[in-house]
C-alpha cells in the first residue's frame, strides 16, 4: 500500500497515462511517430534525475503536472511536442487518483476476507462454549463465544460488501477536456465525435477500467471520494467495536488478544497484560472514520466545474485513509490468528451470575411438580434478595443455590438442580446459528468464495511496533 501511494508510482502512472492517450491518439491517425511512442514506452520508470528535473521546474512554475510533462519530455525529446495532447491536468491527476482507488481496495479485500475466514474458525471452535451475554453493560442470558464471534463476522461481511460495492462502481474519467465536454479533443479530430468516443474508450480500456463516466467536470465527482470515503470509515467503525469488545473481554480475563513471551505490558506494572493491540485497533479505527469527514466537506464546497481547493486536502487524505485502512487489516489479522480464550475464567464468571438467571427455570420446574407459581416465585424473590444482599454488602460469593438447597419450599426439585443449572441449557439456538451462519453454503463461505486462493495461501500477519 505504501508503494502504491509512493512519489514514484503517481508519476509513473502519470507517465503510462500519456502514453496511453498518444498510443490512442496515433492509433486513431494523429501524426506521432513510432519513435516518440518508443521514448514514451522506454521512459515510464522515473529515475533521480526525472525527479530533480521536475522538482526543479515544479519551483519555476508552481505547476506539478507541467513540471512532469518538462521532465518527461527532456526524457523522450521525439514525444516533448505531443505530451499531454488536448489533455487537461486533471486527465492524469483524477485518472490516476482512480487507478489508486482501484487497486488499493484491490489489496485490501483479500485482507479483510482473510480476517473473516479466521474469526469464522475461531467462532466454530468455540460455537458450544457458554458465556455470559451483556445488555447495558450488565449480565444478560448466556451466549456462546463463537456466537459472539459471529457478530464481529457479520460486521465485516457488510464491510467487505460494502468495498466490493465501491470497487465495483469505480469508472474511469477518461479524455474529457478542460471541462468535461471533449472539446479539445473535438477540435484535434476536426469535429468526428466518433474519433473522440474511440479514444476515450482505448484509453479506458488501456488503464483497465470497464467503462468510463460519461459525464465529469473538469474533475472526477468529489461524490465518488465520499463514497469510497464512507466505506472505508464504516470498516473503521467496526474495526473500533471489535477492538472494544476485546478490551471488554481482556478486562474480564475472558479472552485476550496475543501476548507474546517478552512483551511488556506497562513500565511501571510489570505484571499487566494489556491489549495494546486493540487499542490500537480503536485508535486507528477512529482516525479512520474521522478521514472520512474530509472527503464529504470537500465534495460540498466544489464550485460549478472545479475549484483547487479539493487538490491539498486529496493529496493527504486519500492515501492516509487506505494506509490507515491497511494497519487496521494487518492488525485484525495479527490479533484474529492469536485470540486466547480462558474457559475456567468464563466457567467461573457464569457461576456468579447463573444463579438469578436460574431462578425461572426453579419456578418452572416447581409449577411442574404441581406448586404455584405465585408462591414459588416469592420464595425465590426472597432469597434472591437474601443472596444478592452478601455478594453486595459483605462481598462474598453468590450463595442463592445453597440458600435454595437448604429451603424445604424445594425440596422437590433438588435432584434437578444440576440439570436446571447447566450452561448449555441457557444459550438457546447459539451453536446452531453459527454452524448456520459459517457452515457450507452459509453467507460467511458464500462471501469469501472469491477470496479462497489468497485465503489458503496467507500468512499471520506480523507486528513490528
Amino acid at each position: 500500500m505504501k508503494e502504491l501511494f509512493s512519489l514514484a508510482r503517481r508519476a509513473e502512472t502519470w507517465r503510462l497515462l500519456w502514453l496511453w492517450l498518444a498510443e490512442a491518439q496515433k492509433e486513431l491517425g494523429l501524426p506521432i511517430s513510432d519513435k516518440a511512442i518508443d521514448q514514451l514506452r522506454s521512459h515510464i520508470t522515473m529515475t533521480t534525475h526525472d525527479f530533480e528535473v521536475a522538482e526543479v521546474e515544479e519551483k519555476r512554475r508552481r505547476h506539478d503536472v507541467m513540471a512532469h510533462v518538462h521532465a518527461f519530455g527532456e526524457a523522450a525529446p521525439e514525444a516533448a511536442g505531443i505530451i499531454h495532447w488536448g489533455a487537461t491536468s486533471c486527465y492524469v491527476t483524477d485518472n490516476a487518483d482512480l487507478v489508486f482507488l482501484r487497486d488499493a481496495l484491490n489489496i485490501l479485500l483479500p485482507k479483510l476476507a482473510v480476517v473473516v475466514q479466521k474469526l469464522t474458525d475461531f467462532a466454530r471452535t468455540y460455537k458450544d462454549l457458554p458465556c455470559l451475554g451483556y445488555t447495558h453493560g450488565q449480565p444478560a442470558q448466556l451466549v456462546t463465544v463463537g456466537k459472539r464471534a459471529c457478530l464481529w463476522i457479520q460486521d465485516l461481511l457488510i464491510d467487505l460488501r460494502n468495498l466490493e460495492r465501491a470497487r465495483h462502481d469505480l469508472r474511469f474519467r477518461g479524455v474529457k477536456g478542460t471541462t468535461g465536454t471533449q472539446a479539445s479533443f473535438l477540435h484535434i479530430f476536426k469535429g468526428d465525435y466518433a474519433k473522440v468516443e474511440e479514444l476515450d474508450a482505448i484509453v479506458t480500456k488501456k488503464a483497465g477500467f470497464d467503462s468510463a463516466y460519461v459525464i465529469s467536470s473538469q474533475t472526477y465527482t468529489r461524490k465518488i471520494d465520499v463514497d469510497v470515503g464512507q466505506a472505508l470509515a464504516s470498516f473503521g467503525a467496526t474495526c473500533q467495536r471489535i477492538g472494544g469488545d476485546i478490551r471488554h473481554l481482556a478486562m474480564f480475563k475472558e479472552v485476550e488478544e496475543p501476548f507474546e513471551k517478552d512483551q511488556i505490558g506497562s513500565s511501571a506494572m510489570a505484571y499487566k497484560r494489556n491489549p495494546m493491540r486493540s487499542e490500537r485497533t480503536c485508535s486507528l479505527g477512529r482516525q479512520l472514520c474521522n478521514l472520512a469527514r474530509n472527503n464529504v466537506d470537500t465534495f460540498a464546497a466544489q464550485w460549478l466545474e472545479r475549484s483547487l481547493d479539493d487538490s491539498a486536502v486529496r493529496r493527504s487524505t486519500l492515501p492516509e485513509m487506505f494506509l490507515t485502512a491497511d494497519a487496521l487489516m494487518i492488525l485484525l489479522d495479527n490479533i484474529c490468528s492469536g485470540l486466547v480464550v480462558y474457559p475456567a475464567v468464563i466457567k467461573r464468571r457464569i457461576n456468579d451470575e447463573l444463579p438469578f438467571m436460574a431462578t425461572e427455570n426453579f419456578i418452572m420446574a416447581m409449577v411442574d411438580k404441581g406448586y404455584s407459581r405465585q408462591e414459588a416465585h416469592e420464595h425465590i424473590r426472597v432469597l434472591s434478595h437474601e443472596a444478592a444482599d452478601q455478594v453486595k454488602n459483605h462481598g462474598k460469593d453468590n450463595d442463592l443455590i445453597q440458600r435454595v438447597a437448604n429451603d424445604p419450599f424445594f425440596e422437590p426439585i433438588l435432584d434437578d438442580l444440576p440439570r436446571l443449572l447447566d450452561p448449555t441449557t441457557f444459550i438457546g439456538a447459539a451453536p446452531q446459528q453459527v454452524e448456520k451462519f459459517t457452515g457450507p453454503d452459509g453467507e460467511v463461505q458464500l462471501a469469501l468464495q472469491k477470496y479462497q486462493t489468497q485465503i489458503a495461501s496467507h500468512k499471520a500477519a506480523q507486528l513490528h511496533v
